[in-house]
């Protein structure tokens, strides 16, 4: 009877052992849009620029694309609207091409034959882990540790600012533009 019982409790606890893992350490990246998006990354470590794509995230789905503890404090990304159009871009050129790519280096893109994004950058604050939250522009940010960032669709985004406003209405046909 006790060795039963000291074997179930074994059972028990190597159980419970097998599921208690340490807190994931990752850059993630959620798709909070009603949209398909296509995701590419930057970031640099000890072998220099790197940049990969593309993580294609259904509608509100989260994705892992780089496992493990965060080893820089900034990282780049580039995201792609498919459904709607838009995409979430900054001032941080890196390389891209149409398809799955992993692309050492950030110079001379367009010359290597690859195209040339313009990534937002985000700080993660030194920490382990990160999210990003790609959003439409009609939702609400999120709490850290993690950045929102809004998709006015097929205009240049403001981070983490209100969308731009629409453009003035054209004036009536026939009639003078001040």
């Amino acid at each position: 009877m006790a060795v039963s019982a000291l074997l179930a409790s074994a059972i028990v606890a190597a159980a419970l052992f097998a599921s208690a893992r340490p807190a994931a350490a990752d850059f993630r990246l959620c798709n909070n849009t009603s949209s398909r998006v296509g995701i590419a990354v930057g970031y640099k470590d000890a072998e220099g620029w790197t940049t990969e794509g593309w993580w294609n995230l259904p509608a509100r789905t989260c994705e892992t694309v780089l496992k493990g503890n965060l080893v820089a404090r900034y990282y780049y990304v580039y995201a792609i609207d498919y459904d709607r159009g838009g995409e979430w871009m900054g001032q941080a050129f890196m390389c891209t091409r149409d398809k799955e790519f992993t692309i050492r280096g950030i110079g001379d893109c367009l010359a290597r034959g690859y195209d040339r994004s313009g990534f937002f950058e985000v700080d993660t604050g030194e920490q382990r882990a990160w999210t990003v939250q790609l959003t439409e522009s009609s939702e609400q940010p999120v709490q850290k540790p993690s950045t929102t960032v809004n998709n006015p669709a097929s205009t240049n985004p403001v981070i983490g600012a209100a969308p731009p406003l629409p453009p003035p209405a054209a004036p009536p046909k026939g009639s003078k533009t001040p």
